[in-house]
């Protein structure tokens, strides 16, 4: 099992940063991708961006690419979403995954962490 702890959510002004953070615990050898979803008020879930626990390569949905960055320190079991140039569009529960395959469904999730952008 892998246990998954977001944290770094808030409130932001239109135009602010964030970073989120997703400390892994457990199994973490197992992990071989790390993904950040969101689900705003009444609209289904969205991929956001994802990273390979190694060598970390990255992918991004459109909406957020050249605004959002996920990283990953391996020693501290721990994946970042570094969130800038904010938009009210962006305002939702932000969740990590993990999975232990490298395509396919995530395994294990978080609890969440809301971020809220204010114009």
């Amino acid at each position: 099992q892998v246990q998954l702890v977001e944290s770094g959510g808030g409130l932001v002004q239109v135009g602010g940063s964030l970073r989120l953070s997703c400390a892994a615990s457990g199994r973490t050898f197992s992990m071989y991708r790390m993904g950040w979803f969101r689900q705003a008020p009444g609209k289904e879930r969205e991929f956001v961006a994802r990273i390979s626990w190694s060598p970390g390569s990255t992918y991004y949905a459109d909406s957020v690419k050249g605004r959002f960055t996920v990283s990953r320190d391996n020693a501290k079991n721990t994946v970042y979403l570094q969130m800038n140039s904010l938009k009210p569009e962006d305002t939702a529960v932000y969740y990590c995954a993990a999975a232990v395959r490298q395509f396919g469904d995530y395994d294990y999730w978080g609890q969440g962490t809301q971020v809220t952008v204010s114009s």
